[in-house]
């Protein structure tokens, strides 16, 4: 990483999302991605569920693992959906626990776009679609266990062996994503919110808070300062 703090940054691609910016520390939550927080100057300090912290240049949570971060003035954070190429690697390299990779420490989103948008080599390549399929729509369980091929008690299986949650909380991120593709696109969040399957803009704050650490107000104070930067 290069020292000095660059503007804050938010952006959506495929098979991942990256932050760049201030983490102002807060509540417990955790994602339904892997997220990969690095440092751009000195360590960063993940907290897990039993309080014990966890720093290092560079550091991977693992998705569903209750975690907190702690305040930082610049840091780059990349969110890894489970089911691409590059979340293979992560799962090889770092189970179930926060995990230090210093390795990762000049780690860029060229890096992650390149594996993003090529599926597991590790997963079952009927929960890969099913995954994907709750990216781009809501599809009840019944209709999306028959399209890939499996009873609906077996697809739920897979998706807790395998990426370690419910696909109900897969639905959630899914969400969380198309909302902040419709900010990008210059909805507000209670556009956005609607437009993403949320009761309102309420409801989004909640879990985009809970997931991923921060909120509509601050991803979209993102978007449009990289609009303002681009014009």
């Amino acid at each position: 990483m290069n020292a000095g703090t660059q503007p804050p940054r938010f952006a959506v691609g495929e098979g991942y999302a990256v932050y760049r910016g201030p983490a102002a520390g807060g509540a417990f939550h955790r994602h339904a991605a892997f997220q990969i927080a690095v440092a751009a100057e000195g360590e960063v300090t993940v907290v897990d569920e039993r309080e014990t912290r966890h720093r290092g240049v560079a550091l991977v949570v693992p998705p569903m693992a209750r975690h907190r971060m702690l305040t930082a003035a610049d840091l780059l954070i990349f969110y890894i959906e489970p089911h691409c190429v590059f979340a293979d690697r992560l799962r090889e390299r770092c189970g179930d626990g926060i995990t230090a990779v210093p390795e990762l420490r000049d780690l860029r989103e060229e890096d992650i776009g390149r594996a993003g948008v090529r599926p597991s080599a590790e997963l079952d390549p009927r929960l890969v679609a099913a995954l994907n399929t709750l990216k781009e729509r809501s599809v009840p369980m019944p209709s999306l266990a028959a399209a890939v091929g499996l009873s609906p008690q077996r697809l739920r299986a897979l998706a807790r062996h395998q990426v370690g949650m419910p696909l109900a909380r897969w639905r959630v991120w899914a969400r969380l994503r198309l909302a902040a593709e419709a900010m990008r696109a210059g909805r507000s969040p209670a556009d956005a919110a609607i437009e993403a399957g949320f009761t309102d803009q309420a409801h989004l704050t909640r879990q985009m808070r809970e997931m991923m650490g921060l909120t509509p107000a601050a991803v979209l104070q993102h978007l449009r300062g990289q609009s303002r930067r681009a014009t």
